[in-house]
């Protein structure tokens, strides 16, 4: 069993969402149109492979999970759109996939091996292409009140591996400079797209089993009792059953 296999039926419905503005802000920065080709690698339940769909003409998707496979075909059955999936790592794509204009990944980088990574990418992206490094997440600025203690509790549940390797992926994240070192490409630019909407409290309690350092997997017979925990905390910022939530959608555009 993958790392995620267990979280794949709830991650796309439980994580903080990527709005429709954070798609439409990236297509008309990148000047994108159904031209264009686009492959999500990591795409999980194909959250951002879906998104930037109406903005290009091909697209396809690549994940380690059968179960995250599994995931974004029905996602991509329900919205009516066409996606083509592979079962596989990006550092082990076959050479005649040809190239894209646009290479989507979202918090997955710290999971690839970087130098082939690196040399994959080289490979993939077109001349003139570009690289968006996505996330989404609660903003840390005081805005989410109840965030600090949830995260602490998520920390306090999550086996102390699993806690560490979430954190080398969100410095991974913070630090591309680093990870693309001595290639072809940098970053360049950053879109920054905020939102607030209301989550429930027991959405936001069951997000906890979405990460890999707390996921059903993770915690074993546990589940429950972290759970309990997560949801005794929420519940006295919440107002009728309801959390709201500020959160930032952000795109690193990466070129050569």
């Amino acid at each position: 069993m993958g790392r995620f296999a267990s979280t794949a039926s709830t991650y796309e419905h439980l994580r903080p969402p990527y709005p429709g503005a954070f798609f439409r802000g990236v297509a008309q920065k990148l000047g994108l149109s159904q031209r264009c080709a686009l492959i999500d690698l990591g795409t999980g339940p194909g959250l951002l492979a879906l998104g930037f769909a109406p903005y290009v003409g091909r697209i396809v998707g690549v994940d380690p999970e059968p179960a995250m496979i599994e995931a974004a075909r029905e996602a991509a059955a329900r919205g009516g759109q066409a996606l083509t999936l592979i079962e596989g790592k990006a550092e082990t794509l076959v050479p005649d996939i040809g190239t894209f204009d646009i290479v989507t990944i979202g918090r997955a980088l710290h999971w690839m091996d970087r130098e082939a990574t690196v040399a994959r990418l080289d490979q993939l992206v077109v001349r003139d292409g570009a690289i968006l490094v996505c996330a989404s997440f609660s903003v840390t600025d005081g805005r989410n009140p109840w965030l600090d203690g949830y995260n602490e509790i998520r920390r306090r549940w999550s086996p102390e591996k699993l806690w560490e390797e979430a954190g080398k992926g969100a410095r991974t994240h913070r630090d591309l400079p680093t990870f693309f070192r001595g290639s072809a490409f940098a970053p360049t630019e950053r879109v920054a797209v905020e939102t607030s909407h209301a989550v429930s409290v027991r959405d936001l309690t069951q997000r906890v089993l979405t990460y890999s350092s707390s996921s059903p997997e993770a915690l074993g017979d546990k589940v429950e009792a972290a759970l309990r925990d997560v949801e005794s905390h929420l519940a006295t910022f919440s107002r009728d059953g309801m959390i709201a939530e500020t959160i930032v959608s952000t795109a690193e555009i990466v070129k050569r």
